[in-house]
């Protein structure tokens, strides 16, 4: 049996701010819940204390996703953009990325990189369509259940 929709019935507001400390534990959740190697609480929690470019998506008051960048010296770096998975493939990712891309123009970055698993293809997918292109390969980048995996090297110029 569905529930009844009506067009009384609420649709929850999307938000997108600055991630909080009080975030950290539910952004923590959303990390371990995709990622075999996750980033620790610690590290989270370091982005924020040095000032990167740190935001979360909310539907509702619930966070769904987040992202992180460092920006320096007229450059971007997405460090990580994660949505909780099943809110994925509703243009949230796409959302966060946007914002990124704002935010770093708005701190005077003329171009963004970041790093993307050859195996992460619906996120490879999402940078290219929003305008990055690869253009190198890091070996052995990321620790992977058999070893190493390389990086792709993608690039956005602002």
């Amino acid at each position: 049996m569905s529930a009844v929709v009506s067009e009384s019935t609420p649709v929850p507001e999307l938000n997108l701010r600055a991630m909080r400390e009080d975030d950290v534990p539910e952004v923590l959740r959303i990390e371990q819940s995709t990622y075999g190697f996750p980033w620790t609480e610690g590290i989270f929690r370091d982005c924020l204390r040095i000032g990167y470019g740190c935001s979360v998506i909310e539907l509702g008051y619930v966070v769904v996703g987040y992202c992180v960048h460092s920006a320096a010296a007229g450059e971007a770096h997405l460090l990580n953009l994660c949505v909780r998975p099943e809110f994925r493939s509703r243009g949230l990712g796409r959302r966060l990325l946007q914002h990124l891309i704002r935010s770093a123009r708005n701190d005077g970055a003329r171009v963004i990189f970041l790093e993307v698993r050859p195996s992460n293809v619906a996120a490879i997918r999402l940078y290219a369509s929003a305008g990055f292109a690869q253009i190198g390969v890091r070996r052995g980048y990321y620790q992977a259940e058999n070893g190493r995996e390389d990086a792709l090297v993608m690039r956005f110029g602002l």
